[in-house]
């Protein structure tokens, strides 16, 4: 690959798209069949958009808003954009009316490209207040009832005008220091800021992506889309990462039908957060409670002779060793073939992955590889290598990057995957980045491996009034596991000991909830005091792994689960604390008390 002559990643994609040409790139479902765009095909509608941006006034160092569920119109479009020298500004879809504003007046974006109807009726309103907005793209007729601030296009009228034929070779004058996109973070403690990228961050972590892989042996690869691409972790690996080793896309009809689609499409590499992980081994677990007894036995037996094998391989034993490919055949076939069956490898990155949780399927032979990162690096710092991954780390620096651990603990990194700075906001920019390190606020070491394990967030480590730091996500992570609890937060910042906010699991709670002639919904049995004793033996069994610091001594359960909708998670599923903390703070303090 030409990592180091590439001047920029449209200029990547279309040296990629002339190499291909006519082999399948983007896969989607129309009429419920997934039907392919070729490399040229999509480097054709790719020029013929930049072509319509251009013309509608579009230039260099100008943003461009998308807003849009995983399809092959994200990927054509942010094509298109960069090629012109413009800056790609992604937002989520789940986006409120007010955060789209946010992000409008912030970036001061002169167009937007808005994909359904059902996201057009949110974003339209925002467009209509947007003092710098001039026009948007709509991918779906979308009717208006009014006149508006802006001018509204049709995405087909617009790729149907002829092509500009000077694009491709226009994008080659952009460099790897021209602002290839300002990503909004998703604001986990407050509004989110827009982290600036340039085309040499992104291509520098496809460099370090493709370097750490190169152990499974990379070779017309498939990955299968589902994170937002909106966020950085998607749009980096699970775009540009497979555009720069010349892989299939597929593009996932709903998280809702990711287990259907993960057979239908059989992907090589799957990149997801920790949650996704956690849910799918409930899923598998849950599904082994309800085989019979041999069935469930010899489960557990391949599950304990993988973590055996992990753990120690001079210690795995004859006898599991004779007993081993048997457990592949009646065992791990069946739970590799429930991800397509062709997996080399799964990468976590987005948060901290349970080591517990590595462990299980990589006793099932379905290797998982945590990274690390953030939105301001690109996002890959750092990630475990296929050979011998160090489930309880995020592995290895990637190529050509330094990290340090300051005096504090906190860990910097630097090199060209690191941000330009904050959109606007010089103040946070020179805070953040000092003598050119990025100072991430993760708290962490490097061992004696070379590899940097994660301890916590700077800030959203607890003190408790004795003094004592305490990693929340460690126990909430470990509450997590047991098969009653799907979501947890604890407190306890100042205050003597731990207390928590609990979810159960839904499939937990129904069954619990018929056994004994209660209603199913949550929000009616929150307060049920026999639904909290079935919740303090799950925490009792917690509680025996974990110190005294870190016990969890009492509880609530909320009316309701932590969502994107309810605004208290982030796209990428991590816990907005201080939305929670909002809602829930005088109950949670109330536990003190009582």
């Amino acid at each position: 690959m030409k990592f180091d002559q590439w001047p920029n990643l449209v200029a990547m994609f279309f040296d990629q798209a002339a190499r291909l040409e006519n082999r399948p790139f983007l896969w989607a479902k129309r009429d419920g069949v997934y039907r392919s765009l070729s490399w040229r095909e999509t480097a054709d509608k790719s020029v013929a958009m930049a072509g319509a941006l251009r013309r509608l006034g579009i230039g260099r160092g100008d943003r461009v808003v998308i807003v849009s569920e995983n399809r092959p119109e994200w990927l054509i479009a942010d094509i298109a954009i960069m090629s012109i020298g413009a800056v790609t500004t992604p937002a989520y879809t789940t986006n409120t009316e007010n955060d789209h504003l946010h992000i409008l007046e912030n970036s001061g974006a002169k167009g937007a490209i808005v994909s359904t109807q059902r996201l057009a009726k949110r974003f339209l309103p925002a467009a209509h207040r947007s003092p710098d907005l001039q026009f948007v793209i709509t991918l779906e007729d979308t009717p208006v009832q009014q006149h508006l601030s802006v001018d509204i296009h049709r995405w087909g009228d617009l790729a149907a005008l002829e092509s500009d034929d000077g694009i491709i070779d226009g994008a080659n004058g952009w460099t790897r220091n021209d602002t290839a996109c300002i990503i909004y973070t998703s604001g986990t403690g407050g509004a989110p800021k827009g982290v600036m990228l340039s085309h040499g961050a992104l291509l520098h972590n496809c460099a370090g992506a493709m370097d750490a892989l190169l152990e499974i042996g990379l070779d017309d690869e498939i990955f299968l889309s589902f994170l937002p691409l909106s966020h950085s972790y998607e749009h980096t690996a699970g775009q540009f990462f497979p555009i720069s080793i010349g892989a299939q896309i597929y593009y996932a009809d709903g998280v809702e039908n990711l287990a259907t689609n993960l057979v239908e499409t059989r992907p090589t590499i799957m990149v997801s957060v920790p949650r996704l992980y956690e849910m799918m081994r409930g899923r598998i677990m849950r599904g082994v409670e309800r085989q019979g007894k041999l069935k469930a036995k010899l489960f557990m037996m391949a599950v304990a002779n993988g973590e055996a094998r992990y753990r120690d391989p001079r210690s795995f034993g004859l006898g599991a060793r004779l007993l081993d490919p048997l457990l592949d055949i009646l065992v791990r076939r069946k739970a590799m073939a429930r991800f397509g069956g062709r997996l080399k490898a799964m990468v976590s990155g987005g948060g901290p992955l349970n080591p517990d949780v590595g462990l299980f399927f990589h006793a099932l032979g379905l290797r998982i590889l945590q990274g690390y990162g953030q939105t301001e690096s690109g996002p890959v710092v750092a990630v475990n290598r296929p050979r011998r991954p160090l489930l309880h780390t995020v592995g290895p620096p990637i190529k050509n990057t330094e990290v340090r651990i300051a005096e504090d603990g906190e860990i910097l990194v630097r090199g060209e995957l690191v941000m330009q700075g904050y959109w606007r906001d010089e103040a946070l920019t020179d805070r953040t980045l000092v003598d050119g390190w990025l100072h991430t606020g993760d708290v962490g070491f490097i061992d004696s491996d070379g590899a940097i394990q994660i301890t916590d967030r700077k800030k959203d480590i607890i003190v408790n009034s004795g003094g004592d730091n305490i990693s929340p996500q460690r126990v909430e992570g470990v509450l997590t596991l047991e098969p009653e609890i799907a979501q947890a937060m604890v407190h306890g910042d100042r205050r003597p000991h731990l207390v928590g906010l609990l979810v159960p699991d839904q499939t937990w709670l129904q069954a619990w909830s018929s056994a004994r002639g209660k209603p199913a919904d949550l929000a009616a049995i929150a307060d049920d005091p026999d639904l909290h004793k079935a919740l303090s033996d799950a925490v009792v069994r917690v509680n025996r792994s974990l110190s005294n610091i870190e016990k969890v001594r009492r509880f609530l359960i909320a009316p309701e689960p932590f969502t994107i909708d309810n605004e208290q998670l982030t796209p990428t599923m991590k816990i907005r604390r201080h939305v929670v903390l909002s809602i829930y703070r005088d109950k949670l303090e109330a536990l003190y008390a009582s």
